[in-house]
C-alpha cells in the first residue's frame, strides 16, 4: 500500500476489505516479443476511508505507466457506447441552452466520441488526452485535442488560448485522477461562472449490488459514490446539484457539479443519496460480505469452465476491456482454458492479454473456429456483442456470460 491519504477527504483511516491479488495493469496487452519479458505486476487492493466513505485503492501505478504507453483503449468500438455519448451530449447542449459561443471541453477525451456530438450540436469542442497514439487518432478525426494530463497549469494555458468553458465533461476519467485537488484547481480555473463540471462514472452502488467486481483495476483508483465526493467539492466552493442513472457499463452515474447556488438540486440527488445509505455501501461489515462473494463467484465461474473443459468442450473468450483482464487474472484463466479472445479493437488484435498471455484474434475468428462456448468479457455490452456475432450462435455455439451470476445463454 503506497496509499498515506484518502485521495478525497485527506483522511489516514483506512480499512482493506478486498484483495485480488497482484496483477499486471489491465491494458498492459502484449505484443508477441514482450512474452518472453517480465511483467510487472501490482497489488489490486480497495480500501475503505474511515473518514469520508469512499472506497478506493491502496496502490496507485504511475499514470505515465498505465495512459503513454502505446494505450490500447478506443472509446467507439461498440454501436451502444457511440450511440449513448450522442445522445449524452445533446441533453447537455439543450439542459443548458448551449451554442456556437459556448466551448465544451472533454478531460480524457479518448477519440472524441462524446466531443463529436458537442460539434454536431453547434459548439466549440476542445479535448485533452493523455494518450499520444490516442489524441492522434482524434486529431486525426477532426477533434482539437490537446495531448497532454489536465492540470492547474495547463488549464491556465487552455483559457488564455480558448477562453473559458461552460461545461467540462469527465467520462470514464474522474475516478482515473489520483491528484484530485489540482484536478478541482483546473476546473474552476477552466468553468465560467455558470459552468458546469459533469462526472460520468460506474456508480459503486451498482458494483455492490451486481457483484461488478471486474470493474476493480489500476487504472480505477476510486469507486464513485455521491456522498462522499461533496467533501472534496465543497473545498473548493462547489456543490452537487443534479444526478442521472444511466445504464451503460453495468449501471453508472452522471453527476452535475457547479459553484455553489447556481443550480437548485434536483429530488434526484436526494434519492441517490438515500439510497447509498439504505444499501449500506460505506458499510465495513457490508463491504467484507461483497468480499465474499467476489471469492465464491470466483469458484462458481472456474468450476463452470473446468467441468466443461473435462466434458471436451472448446473453449474461447469474447472481447478484451479492462475489466475482462481483472476477470481473467483473478480468476486464473488462461490458456489452458481459453484457445483465444477475439477483439473488433485493433488495438488489440494480435497481442497477448496481460498476465494469462491468451492470444487475442479479430472477432471472425469465432466463427471461423467455432468454439463450444464463448465467454462474454465484455458482458455490458452482452446484447449488442451477441447479435453482432449471430452467426457464431445460429451454428451452435453458446455464450457465458460471466457477471453477476455465471449463466449459458
Amino acid at each position: 500500500m503506497n496509499l498515506k491519504v484518502c485521495r478525497l477527504c485527506h483522511g489516514s483511516s483506512f480499512r482493506c476489505y478486498l484483495n485480488l491479488g497482484f496483477t499486471p495493469p489491465a491494458d498492459s496487452f502484449l505484443r508477441a516479443q514482450g512474452l518472453q519479458q517480465p511483467e510487472v505486476y501490482y497489488p489490486l487492493e480497495v480500501y475503505l476511508c474511515l473518514e469520508c466513505g469512499i472506497s478506493q485503492l491502496g496502490y496507485t501505478v504511475s499514470p505515465d505507466i498505465l495512459y503513454q504507453q502505446d494505450y490500447p483503449y478506443e472509446s467507439s468500438t461498440t454501436r451502444a457506447g457511440r450511440t449513448h455519448f450522442f445522445n449524452f451530449a445533446t441533453s447537455v447542449v439543450d439542459r443548458f441552452k448551449l451554442g456556437s459561443k459556448n466551448l465544451a471541453i472533454d478531460v480524457g477525451s479518448n477519440v472524441g466520441v462524446l466531443l463529436d456530438g458537442f460539434k454536431t450540436k453547434g459548439c466549440r469542442i476542445l479535448g485533452i488526452e493523455p494518450s499520444a497514439n490516442i489524441a492522434a487518432i482524434a486529431v486525426g478525426r477532426g477533434v482539437e485535442t490537446i495531448n497532454d494530463f489536465i492540470s492547474p497549469k495547463l488549464a491556465s494555458q487552455v483559457v488564455e488560448d480558448y477562453g473559458r468553458a461552460s461545461v467540462v465533461t469527465a467520462t470514464n476519467v474522474f475516478a482515473h485522477i489520483d491528484e484530485l485537488d489540482g484536478f478541482m484547481e483546473a476546473v474552476d480555473t477552466l468553468l465560467d461562472d455558470r459552468g458546469v463540471l459533469i462526472i460520468e462514472a460506474p456508480h459503486f452502488l451498482k458494483l455492490i449490488q451486481h457483484l461488478e467486481y471486474d470493474t476493480i483495476y489500476h487504472e480505477h483508483l476510486l469507486y464513485i459514490a455521491v456522498r462522499p465526493l461533496n467533501r472534496l467539492f465543497s473545498r473548493f466552493g462547489y456543490e452537487v446539484f443534479d444526478v442521472e442513472e444511466v445504464g451503460i457499463h453495468g449501471g453508472s452515474i452522471r453527476i452535475y457539479v457547479s459553484r455553489a447556488g447556481r443550480y437548485p438540486s434536483t429530488a434526484a440527488l436526494g434519492k441517490l443519496l438515500e439510497a447509498e445509505e439504505t444499501n449500506r455501501i460505506f458499510d465495513f461489515e457490508r463491504l467484507s460480505q461483497f468480499s465474499h462473494d467476489v471469492a465464491a463467484h470466483r469458484l462458481k465461474l472456474t468450476t463452470l469452465l473446468r467441468s466443461l473443459k473435462a466434458e471436451g468442450a472448446s473453449l474461447a473468450g469474447v472481447s478484451a476491456p479492462a475489466k475482462g483482464m481483472t476477470l481473467l487474472n483473478y480468476c486464473r484463466i488462461g490458456p489452458e482454458l481459453l484457445d483465444f479472445v477475439t477483439e473488433k479493437s485493433r488495438l488489440k488484435i494480435g497481442r497477448y492479454t496481460p498476465g494469462m498471455h491468451i492470444p487475442i484474434l479479430p472477432d471472425a475468428a469465432l466463427v471461423e473456429r467455432r468454439p463450444d462456448y464463448a465467454l462474454l468479457l465484455a458482458w455490458n455490452f452482452a446484447d449488442e456483442i451477441i447479435e453482432n456475432l449471430r452467426e457464431y450462435r445460429d451454428k451452435g455455439g453458446k455464450f457465458i456470460i460471466p457477471i453477476p451470476e455465471p449463466k449459458i445463454v
